[in-house]
Protein backbone atom coordinates (compact mmCIF):
# COMPACT_ATOMS: atom_id res chain seq x y z
CA UNK A 1 0.00 0.00 0.00
CA UNK A 2 1.20 3.36 -1.01
CA UNK A 3 1.67 6.23 1.43
CA UNK A 4 -0.39 9.26 1.00
CA UNK A 5 1.44 12.39 0.10
CA UNK A 6 -0.12 14.37 2.55
CA UNK A 7 1.10 18.23 2.26
CA UNK A 8 1.43 18.64 5.60
CA UNK A 9 3.59 15.77 6.13
CA UNK A 10 6.15 17.23 4.60
CA UNK A 11 8.69 20.04 6.02
CA UNK A 12 7.95 22.34 2.82
CA UNK A 13 4.28 22.64 1.85
CA UNK A 14 5.11 20.84 -1.57
CA UNK A 15 5.01 17.65 -3.17
CA UNK A 16 6.54 16.90 -6.48
CA UNK A 17 7.19 13.62 -8.80
CA UNK A 18 8.78 13.84 -11.76
CA UNK A 19 8.95 11.50 -14.88
CA UNK A 20 9.84 11.32 -18.54
CA UNK A 21 6.77 9.67 -20.74
CA UNK A 22 6.92 8.12 -24.31
CA UNK A 23 3.60 8.85 -24.72
CA UNK A 24 0.51 11.09 -23.70
CA UNK A 25 -0.95 7.43 -22.39
CA UNK A 26 2.07 7.04 -19.86
CA UNK A 27 1.70 10.49 -18.61
CA UNK A 28 -1.61 10.42 -18.00
CA UNK A 29 -1.19 7.34 -16.13
CA UNK A 30 1.51 9.15 -13.80
CA UNK A 31 -0.47 12.25 -13.51
CA UNK A 32 -3.31 10.21 -12.17
CA UNK A 33 -1.36 8.07 -9.92
CA UNK A 34 0.48 11.86 -8.83
CA UNK A 35 -3.71 13.16 -7.48
CA UNK A 36 -4.99 9.68 -6.27
CA UNK A 37 -1.42 10.28 -3.91
CA UNK A 38 -2.16 13.69 -2.80
CA UNK A 39 -3.74 13.83 0.75
CA UNK A 40 -6.62 15.76 0.43
CA UNK A 41 -7.45 14.03 -3.06
CA UNK A 42 -8.23 17.17 -5.84
CA UNK A 43 -11.77 16.82 -6.89
CA UNK A 44 -12.75 14.60 -9.85
CA UNK A 45 -12.91 17.68 -11.85
CA UNK A 46 -9.66 18.98 -11.39
CA UNK A 47 -8.14 15.63 -11.33
CA UNK A 48 -9.91 15.22 -15.10
CA UNK A 49 -8.72 18.79 -16.10
CA UNK A 50 -5.06 17.47 -15.02
CA UNK A 51 -5.07 14.71 -17.30
CA UNK A 52 -6.65 16.53 -20.31
CA UNK A 53 -3.47 19.32 -19.72
CA UNK A 54 -0.84 16.81 -19.09
CA UNK A 55 -2.15 14.68 -22.13
CA UNK A 56 -1.74 18.24 -24.62
CA UNK A 57 1.31 19.29 -22.99
CA UNK A 58 2.99 15.82 -23.56
CA UNK A 59 1.31 15.46 -26.87
CA UNK A 60 2.35 18.97 -28.05
CA UNK A 61 6.13 18.24 -26.86
CA UNK A 62 5.95 14.96 -29.06
CA UNK A 63 4.51 16.19 -31.88
CA UNK A 64 6.23 19.32 -32.08
CA UNK A 65 9.54 18.97 -30.66
CA UNK A 66 10.15 15.40 -31.09
CA UNK A 67 11.00 14.39 -27.29
CA UNK A 68 9.28 15.57 -23.89
CA UNK A 69 13.09 15.70 -21.38
CA UNK A 70 10.64 15.88 -18.29
CA UNK A 71 7.03 15.82 -16.80
CA UNK A 72 7.02 17.76 -13.45
CA UNK A 73 3.76 17.80 -11.21
CA UNK A 74 4.46 19.83 -8.00
CA UNK A 75 1.20 20.33 -5.56
CA UNK A 76 0.30 22.56 -2.24
CA UNK A 77 -2.26 23.46 -0.39
CA UNK A 78 -3.86 26.46 -3.32
CA UNK A 79 -2.33 24.69 -6.68
CA UNK A 80 -1.06 21.66 -9.39
CA UNK A 81 1.71 22.74 -11.23
CA UNK A 82 2.73 21.11 -14.44
CA UNK A 83 5.83 21.52 -16.00
CA UNK A 84 6.92 19.78 -19.66
CA UNK A 85 10.02 20.25 -20.57
CA UNK A 86 10.97 19.69 -24.32
CA UNK A 87 14.38 19.81 -26.01
CA UNK A 88 12.99 22.69 -28.61
CA UNK A 89 13.35 26.33 -27.66
CA UNK A 90 10.67 26.91 -30.33
CA UNK A 91 7.55 28.22 -28.19
CA UNK A 92 3.74 27.17 -29.01
CA UNK A 93 2.18 28.79 -31.50
CA UNK A 94 -1.36 29.42 -31.51
CA UNK A 95 -3.01 28.51 -34.69
CA UNK A 96 -6.67 28.71 -35.99
CA UNK A 97 -8.63 25.31 -34.98
CA UNK A 98 -8.71 22.90 -37.87
CA UNK A 99 -12.14 21.96 -38.09
CA UNK A 100 -11.89 19.06 -39.94
CA UNK A 101 -9.95 17.62 -37.06
CA UNK A 102 -6.37 17.37 -39.49
CA UNK A 103 -4.45 20.01 -38.29
CA UNK A 104 -5.54 20.55 -34.79
CA UNK A 105 -4.92 23.97 -33.42
CA UNK A 106 -6.83 23.41 -30.29
CA UNK A 107 -5.24 22.29 -27.66
CA UNK A 108 -3.24 25.73 -26.94
CA UNK A 109 -7.00 27.51 -26.51
CA UNK A 110 -7.66 24.56 -24.56
CA UNK A 111 -4.20 24.86 -22.25
CA UNK A 112 -5.08 28.63 -21.38
CA UNK A 113 -8.69 27.89 -20.61
CA UNK A 114 -8.02 25.16 -18.22
CA UNK A 115 -5.21 26.69 -16.42
CA UNK A 116 -4.55 29.33 -14.17
CA UNK A 117 -1.47 30.75 -15.13
CA UNK A 118 0.53 29.52 -17.87
CA UNK A 119 4.60 30.38 -19.19
CA UNK A 120 6.70 29.32 -21.81
CA UNK A 121 10.06 29.58 -19.93
CA UNK A 122 13.60 29.22 -21.02
CA UNK A 123 15.24 25.73 -20.26
CA UNK A 124 18.80 23.64 -20.24
CA UNK A 125 20.73 23.45 -23.10
CA UNK A 126 18.40 24.64 -25.18
CA UNK A 127 15.25 23.54 -25.02
CA UNK A 128 11.94 24.54 -22.79
CA UNK A 129 9.72 24.60 -19.98
CA UNK A 130 5.98 24.66 -20.61
CA UNK A 131 4.61 25.82 -16.90
CA UNK A 132 0.33 25.42 -16.63
CA UNK A 133 -0.82 26.10 -13.55
CA UNK A 134 -4.64 24.91 -11.69
CA UNK A 135 -6.30 25.50 -8.92
CA UNK A 136 -6.70 23.00 -6.44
Amino acid sequence: MQHRLAIDDHPSPQVQRACQPDSAAQARDFARGFAALLCPEPSALTTQNLLLLVSELVANALRHAGAVTALRLRADRERIEVCVEDPSPTPPQERRPDLTGSHGGFGWPMVHTLAVEVAVLPGTGGGKTVQAVLAR
